[in-house]
C-alpha cells in the first residue's frame, strides 16, 4: 500500500522524486491566463515568478485533469516538477472543493506510477483540503497487480508486462505531522483509502478465484484481525434457515451461496445502522442467459459486497461510536441442470413466494433474504448497495448511483451525505403504480414488473422485505461501481469503490448524532 506522511517542509528541501503543484484556467483567452494555485508559492518564486509562463509555453491551460512536467528549478531535492489542472480559476477568497483536490492528487498521483515518493504542494489552507488531497492521492496510487508479473527467469525475477507499481509515498506538504486535527484525518484518509482499495481488489478479482466460499474466508479473516463478530451461513445454514431467494440464486453453480454477517460495535453506541451487499461473485444471467458482450464483466456484481465490507472494517478501524452490521449476500448466477427455471417459485426466508420470471433479474432475490433477515435486528435503519439495474445505468449513467427509500428525509440526507462525500448520487422516485406490473397469478410476487423504470421496480419489489417502521435506502450502484473506459481523476480502470465512502459518513453523521 502506498504510504501517506504530512510534512511542514518546503517544496525545495523536501528530498522526492516530484513535487506536485496545481494550476488553473483563467477567464480569459490570453497568454498570462493561468493561474498557479496556492501551495505552489516556493516554486513560483522559484521560476521568478514565471512558472505560469515557462508552463503555457509547454501547452498548459490549466484544465481539469491535465498534466504537464518539466525540470524542477535549481535548488530543489527533487529533480521534477508536476503540474496539475484543478479547472476553472477561483474568484478572490474562494477555496477549491474537496471533490477538485481529490480529482487533481489522483491525476497525480496517477502520473507518478513508478515513482518512489512524491510532495504534493497542493492549495491546504485547512484540515478538509489536506484530507482531501490525501484521499485523492491515495486513490488515484491505485494498482491492480494480482495477476501480472509473467514467468521466473533463471534468477528468480519475474519478466511481467513492464506495468509500473504505484507511487510508494504520498507526502502532503502544507499538513501538520503534529497536530492532533491533522494527525487524525491523515489516520481517516488511511483507513478509509485502504479499504476502498481492497474493495476494488475484490471487485477485480476473476471469478475463478473470487467465489462465495472465498469471498467470506476474506472477510472471516478481516473480521478475526479488526475484532468483528462475523457467522458465515453455508448452504446447509441457508437452507435450515429458508433462505430460498439466496439459495434458488446460487443452486445452479457448483460454488454453494453464503451470507456474511459482520458485526461492529462500540460499547458506547446509541445507534445501530445496518448495510446489505449484493455479492454475485459471477452473474452469467443463469438460464436467462446475458447476451454475448455483456459477461465479460460481471465479476463485478459483487461490489455492492464489497462497498458494504469495506464500509464495516473501516467503522471498526475508526472506533466510530455507532453499531454497524454489514450483511453480505453472495451467490454465483450459474446456468445448469440444477439452475433455478423461468416459472420456478421460490419461497423467501421472508416466508413470501417469489415468481422467477427473470434469473437474471437474481440480485434482489439475495437482498431480499439479507433486508429481512437484517430487519430482524431492528436497526436504526438499513441501506443496501447493490449493482442492481441497467435501467439505472440508462437513467443515470456511469458515474452517478441512484438512491431510492421509504423515508423521504433519509434518502434526501443520504443523497446529500453522497454529494459531500464526492460521489455522484441522485434521488429517484418509487412510484406505487409500478409495485401492480408485480402481481404474480402463482405466488406472492414476481421479480419482474415493468420493463419502463426497471430499476424504480427492482426498488419496489426489495422494498416488500424491509421490516415496518425501519428506515430504509437503497443504492443502485450499476454505473459507477465498475469503469470499462478510462482512468479519470481517482477513479481507476475496473472497480471503483463505489458508495463506500458515502457509507462511511453515513456512519461517522450516525455517530456523532447529526441523524435523527
Amino acid at each position: 500500500m502506498t504510504a501517506l506522511t504530512l510534512s511542514t517542509s518546503g517544496a525545495a528541501a523536501l528530498r522526492a522524486d516530484a513535487i506536485v503543484v496545481g494550476v488553473a484556467k483563467g477567464a480569459g483567452s490570453k497568454s498570462g491566463d493561468l493561474v498557479v494555485a496556492p501551495g505552489a508559492e516556493a516554486v513560483d518564486k522559484a521560476f521568478d515568478g514565471k512558472l505560469a509562463a515557462v508552463l503555457e509555453t509547454l501547452g498548459a491551460t490549466g484544465g481539469e485533469g491535465e498534466v504537464t512536467k518539466l525540470p524542477a528549478p535549481s535548488g530543489f531535492k527533487a529533480p521534477v516538477v508536476l503540474a496539475v489542472g484543478l479547472g476553472k480559476a477561483l474568484e478572490k477568497d474562494d477555496a477549491y472543493s474537496a471533490e477538485a483536490l481529490r480529482r487533481a492528487a489522483g491525476v497525480a498521483a496517477r502520473a507518478l506510477s513508478g515513482a518512489k515518493k512524491a510532495g504534493f504542494a497542493l492549495p491546504v489552507e485547512a484540515v478538509e483540503d489536506a484530507a482531501a488531497v490525501a484521499e485523492g492521492a491515495l486513490l488515484g496510487a491505485y494498482a491492480f497487480t494480482a495477476y501480472q508479473g509473467g514467468e521466473k527467469d533463471g534468477k528468480g525475477e519475474k519478466s511481467g508486462n513492464g506495468a509500473k507499481q504505484p507511487l510508494a509515498e504520498v507526502t502532503v506538504l502544507g499538513g501538520k505531522p503534529r497536530d492532533k486535527a491533522f494527525k487524525a484525518a491523515a489516520e481517516r484518509a488511511l483507513a478509509l483509502t485502504e479499504e476502498i482499495n481492497r474493495a476494488r481488489d475484490l471487485v477485480n478479482t476473476p471469478p475463478n478465484d473470487l467465489y462465495p466460499e472465498s469471498f467470506a474466508a476474506v472477510a472471516a479473516a478481516a473480521g478475526k484481525e479488526h475484532g468483528l463478530k462475523v457467522q458465515v451461513l453455508d448452504e446447509k445454514s441457508l437452507t435450515k434457515g429458508g433462505y430460498g431467494g439466496i439459495l434458488g440464486v446460487g443452486q445452479g453453480s457448483e460454488h454453494g451461496p453464503r451470507l456474511v454477517k459482520l458485526a461492529y460495535t462500540h460499547p458506547k453506541a446509541e445507534k445501530t445502522l445496518a448495510f446489505v451487499g449484493k455479492g454475485i461473485t459471477y452473474d452469467s444471467g443463469g438460464i436467462s442467459l446475458k447476451p454475448a458482450g455483456h459477461n465479460e464483466t460481471m465479476k463485478c456484481d459483487m461490489a455492492g459486497a464489497a462497498a458494504v465490507f469495506a464500509a464495516v472494517v473501516t467503522a471498526a478501524r475508526l472506533g466510530l461510536k455507532v453499531n454497524v452490521t454489514g450483511w453480505l449476500a453472495l451467490a454465483e448466477n450459474m446456468p445448469s441442470g440444477s439452475a433455478t427455471r423461468p416459472g420456478d417459485v421460490l419461497r423467501m426466508y421472508s416466508g413470501k413466494t417469489v415468481e422467477v420470471l427473470n434469473t437474471d433479474a437474481e440480485g434482489r432475490l439475495v437482498l431480499a433474504d439479507a433486508l429481512t433477515r437484517a430487519s430482524e435486528e431492528r436497526p436504526d435503519a438499513i441501506v443496501d448497495v447493490a449493482t442492481l439495474t441497467g435501467a439505472m445505468v440508462l437513467a443515470l449513467g456511469n458515474r452517478t448511483f441512484g438512491v431510492m427509500g421509504n423515508d423521504e428525509s433519509f434518502r434526501t440526507a443520504i443523497h446529500e451525505i453522497a454529494e459531500e462525500a464526492g460521489e455522484q448520487s441522485w434521488p429517484m422516485p418509487m412510484p406505487v403504480e409500478l409495485r401492480k406490473g408485480m402481481d404474480s397469478a402463482t405466488a406472492d410476487i414476481a421479480n419482474m414488473g415493468e420493463r419502463m423504470g426497471g430499476g424504480l421496480v427492482a426498488g419496489l419489489f426489495l422494498q416488500e422485505f424491509v421490516g415496518e417502521d425501519i428506515a430504509w435506502a437503497h443504492l443502485d450502484i450499476a454505473g459507477p461501481a465498475y469503469n470499462d473506459g478510462g482512468p479519470f481523476g481517482y477513479t481507476p480502470k475496473g472497480g471503483t469503490g463505489s458508495a463506500i465512502r458515502t457509507l462511511v459518513s453515513l456512519a461517522e453523521r450516525t455517530a456523532a448524532g447529526d441523524l435523527g
